[in-house]
């Protein structure tokens, strides 16, 4: 988790920067920042965790749900719809921009 919690640091600020510099290009750059998503390997670390711990896949992920405060998962469709707004006309304005898709998750305003 360390080096990639570096590395998603610096692609944070690396963006940041090249989306200015090509803004009055119209391009624009922005992060997708997924929080939990009901996906494969979402699941399939249930089911790792499961096995070590004896507990039952469905308790671990409804333990997980909980601290969100949406209280699910997002969905891959979820993730893809932000996606195609950022690409789409209706975003030509919006650069440089983390996007947190988490549910409420990141417990801060900034």
């Amino acid at each position: 988790m360390d080096l990639s919690s570096a590395a998603r640091a610096g692609l944070t600020a690396f963006v940041a920067g090249v989306a200015r510099k090509y803004a009055d290009k119209n391009i624009t750059i922005n992060n997708l920042l997924p929080g939990s998503f009901d996906t494969q390997r979402l699941r399939g670390g249930f089911a790792a965790a499961a096995k070590k711990s004896g507990q039952p896949e469905s308790a671990l992920a409804a333990q997980a749900m909980a601290e969100i405060p949406a209280k699910r998962f997002g969905t891959p469709a979820e993730l893809g719809q932000t996606c195609a707004f950022l690409c789409s006309v209706h975003a030509a304005y919006l650069t440089g921009q983390n996007i947190l898709l988490d549910g409420g998750a990141y417990p801060a305003a900034f």
